[in-house]
């Protein structure tokens, strides 16, 4: 059969499918699962006879999103909590990979214009970190603690305040897709200027090193999960203005859905770089280096192997016919 007589001959049954499982209250279990059986079907035939067409990985992605709600309904709720951390959020973060990337993209070239603009310009400094915190800074430096305002608050107080803003934050970045990508990816641009504003700004005064293990002690986990929750956002601009093959209102409300699991999984981390922050980082000056290091390092490694690695993982599992569950 030919390539273009095997997609018209298709394409109906699996614009419904992709249709029904955008809103899967309607399906029953039975109706899911004789559907799924179909469509591997037809993804095998594809493998076989059409290996490098994009057809493959049409019906790769909605075999995909198939199997994610037939394991979904077969866990019992007790174990929802568990399944959300282990199949439901990955599944959704590989998905969602290429907003991810392009979040990333946006805020280290946002990084490196507030670098470079910020350089040898004490008046860029001033007008975007604003002169009440330059002029504290520069105070500090003299005192021979750059990084003292870490340790102007309680602890708890500090903790309350950084976590509550950085949960508020993100949650902006993230709504702001409601205006298009382009909402988000405003935020992202004009928060990664302030990065690189600061980081520029120690250079100058030879503290690039001491700004970056105190700042990144917390930043690892705090700055990825402002451009997870950036890639969110865009997740969710995108779902209304290019729906694809969904009803505009099925794709907005499945990006909703999607953006708002995404944001919620991200919680748990902003609050441990809260944590990090306001009881650990104030100490910078008094921890060894080995320390230091080993914080950040154990905090990328946490990022990475959740938010890049597991997702990967999953959707390798996925897509395993050995793992077929029917």
């Amino acid at each position: 059969m030919r390539e273009i007589t095997f997609i018209q001959k298709n394409r109906k049954r699996w614009q419904d499918f992709e249709t029904k499982i955008a809103t899967p209250q309607r399906m029953n279990p039975d109706e899911l699962a004789d559907h799924y059986i179909q469509l591997t079907d037809d993804l095998s035939f594809a493998r076989t006879f059409y290996p490098e067409s994009s057809v493959v990985q049409y019906l790769n992605n909605l075999g995909s999103k198939a199997y994610h709600l037939i394991y979904q309904n077969k866990k019992e709720k007790s174990t929802r909590f568990l399944t959300f951390w282990t199949r439901e959020l990955p599944f959704d973060l590989y998905q969602g990979r290429h907003y991810f990337l392009i979040s990333l993209i946006v805020f280290c070239v946002s990084m490196l214009i507030g670098a470079v603009s910020a350089f040898d310009n004490d008046d860029f400094a001033r007008l975007v970190l604003g002169d009440q915190y330059v002029n504290m800074t520069l105070d500090n430096i003299e005192k021979g603690d750059p990084l003292a305002v870490y340790g102007q608050m309680g602890e708890l107080p500090m903790f309350l305040m950084i976590t509550g803003n950085n949960v508020l934050v993100s949650f902006v970045v993230f709504l702001f897709g409601l205006l298009t990508p382009l909402g988000t990816m405003f935020h992202l641009f004009r928060n990664g200027v302030m990065v690189g504003v600061f980081q520029s700004f120690f250079y100058q005064h030879s503290l690039l090193t001491v700004s970056s293990l105190g700042i990144f002690l917390h930043g690892t986990l705090e700055l990825s999960a402002f451009v997870l929750a950036g890639g969110a956002g865009i997740i969710l601009g995108k779902s209304f203005i290019w729906p694809g093959t969904l009803p505009r209102k099925t794709a907005f409300v499945k990006g909703v859905r999607k953006g708002t699991k995404i944001m919620l999984g991200l919680v748990p981390f902003f609050i441990l770089a809260g944590f990090i922050e306001s009881f650990i980082t104030r100490y910078y000056n008094q921890m060894s280096l080995a320390l230091n290091v080993l914080i950040i390092i154990i905090s990328l490694v946490l990022i990475v192997g959740y938010f890049v690695y597991y997702p990967y993982y999953i959707h390798q599992r996925v897509n395993n016919p050995k793992n077929n569950p029917l």
